[in-house]
């Protein structure tokens, strides 16, 4: 059982950044990052891999960047050029088992989560 610990969620204005960082208790393959507005369903934001294959939603690419560190335990999430669509609980998942890349933003793919961090664009 690895444990997921998500950081750095806020309020900011239409316009800003911020970065959430996702720190693991074990080894990862996959790290993914998934978002929640009420009412909606959970989707899959970003993913990377051990190896730096990153995939991201059309709604965040290009304003977003998925990054691990070098022990690939702790990966980050710099979010730039927010929207107030983009507002929302934002969760850290990761994986080991190996999965169909086109699969990789799918959140039944995952079975380790962390608690969710918020994240509030105001317009």
């Amino acid at each position: 059982q690895v444990q997921l610990v998500e950081s750095g969620g806020g309020s900011v204005q239409a316009g800003g950044t911020l970065r959430l960082s996702c720190e693991a208790s074990g080894y990862i393959y996959y790290m993914a990052w998934f978002r929640q507005a009420p009412g909606k369903e959970r989707e899959g934001v970003a993913v990377i891999t051990n190896g730096n294959h990153t995939k991201y939603a059309n709604s965040v690419n290009g304003r977003f960047t998925i990054s691990k560190g070098g022990d690939h335990k702790i990966g980050y999430l710099q979010m730039d050029s927010l929207k107030p669509e983009d507002s929302g609980t934002y969760y850290c998942a990761a994986e080991v088992r190996l999965m169909d890349w086109e699969d990789s933003l799918l959140p039944n793919k995952y079975d380790w989560w962390g608690q969710g961090t918020q994240v509030t664009v105001s317009s």
